[in-house]
């Protein structure tokens, strides 16, 4: 009698087992990495300084002149002339997307 009881119930737990596997998946291939990524584009953003060749989010190429702390801004020159962007808009470094890092 307690067998059957025992087997019924963790009947109930193999039928919730391929959920489980399936958020355990979505986290680890989906959620976990646009996190650390999310992480590293708000470290990139913090360390920017003047000189840098960037690209905004929207795909402007440009070259960081101006860096003001104040108001979380940056100014950039293109070949249109200066702009003034929010740092979270600026995407990543153009020198790094020119030349990546070798796999080692």
């Amino acid at each position: 009698m307690n067998l059957v009881i025992f087997l019924q119930s963790s009947g109930g737990f193999m039928s919730m087992l391929p959920f489980v596997a399936m958020i355990v998946v979505l986290y680890f291939f989906m959620i976990r990495p646009q996190m650390n990524k999310a992480k590293k584009e708000k470290v990139f953003q913090a360390e920017i300084k003047n000189g840098s060749k960037i690209i905004t989010t929207s795909g402007i190429h440009g070259k960081i002149i101006e860096v003001h702390s104040s108001d979380s801004t940056v100014t950039i020159e293109t070949g249109a002339g200066r702009m003034k962007f929010e740092r979270s808009a600026i995407s990543m470094e153009l020198s790094k997307k020119l030349n990546p890092v070798p796999a080692k």
